[in-house]
């Protein structure tokens, strides 16, 4: 069992990546997490998970849309009622979307504004938000979760256009954001390509194999890591 004492606080926590990082925290009898999704009430992985016998932190499941900043608004003022004045230690912003077919002169305006609005405005209101309860803790960690396609130096070619563009955005807030809060430990993780619906048929990371990097990463992770760029295993990846 790992010890991941502390605050959580995971988007996309239904389905997928946000799932699994949500079973593997609540082994952790010291761990409270907040598992946030667009509608609770369908989320069954969710509710099978708290009434498992395997579970032994503490969860909540509140619901946020990330492209509905009223969503964002009432989900984050949700948290911060059961938090009760206690700081949040870690905000795990995993939910997004891809649009993986389109190209530098063959895509949507409206598919590339969905990603910016999912895949950068959601997790920046979302942290803007949450910032009074993280300010309290003495962790103060918040990992946005990108995509290796968001590396120029890594040269993935023309695919993903929207995505990437979100993605790399997203890295850029993250840089932003550590470097005006100088004790905000933010820092932004590549997954790889993991084995959900967002994945897709050339995945080949299983769920728990990619998750359980980025939670030994993200549990240990140290001021050095603010601003910077990793791969799951807690690799550095270029820019």
């Amino acid at each position: 069992m790992s010890d991941f004492t502390g605050t959580w606080f995971i988007t996309g926590a239904s389905r997928g990546i946000g799932l699994e990082m949500t079973k593997q925290l609540l082994t952790s009898p010291t761990a409270t997490v907040f598992a946030l999704c667009r509608s609770p009430a369908t989320a069954t992985g969710l509710h099978t998970l708290k009434l498992s016998a395997g579970i032994k932190g503490t969860l909540h499941i509140v619901q946020l849309d990330v492209a509905d900043a009223a969503s964002i608004e009432s989900g984050a003022k949700e948290v911060l009622k059961l938090l009760n004045g206690k700081g949040l230690d870690y905000v795990i912003n995993n939910a997004g979307i891809a649009f993986g077919a389109d190209f530098a002169f063959n895509f949507s305006p409206e598919d590339l504004l969905k990603c910016m609005t999912s895949n950068v405005i959601g997790p920046a209101l979302i942290s803007r938000a949450l910032y009074p309860a993280i300010e309290k803790s003495t962790r103060k960690v918040v990992v946005n979760i990108t995509s290796g396609l968001a590396s120029i130096q890594n040269d993935h070619g023309p695919k993903a256009t929207s995505y990437s563009i979100s993605k790399y955005a997203l890295n850029m807030l993250t840089y932003k954001q550590a470097r005006e809060k100088p004790d905000l430990i933010a820092f932004v993780v590549d997954p790889g390509r993991v084995k959900t619906d967002l994945g897709g048929p050339g995945a080949v990371l299983e769920p728990h194999e990619s998750v359980f990097g980025i939670l030994k990463h993200v549990s240990g992770a140290t001021p050095d890591c603010a601003g910077r760029f990793f791969g799951y295993r807690g690799n550095e990846i270029p820019r």
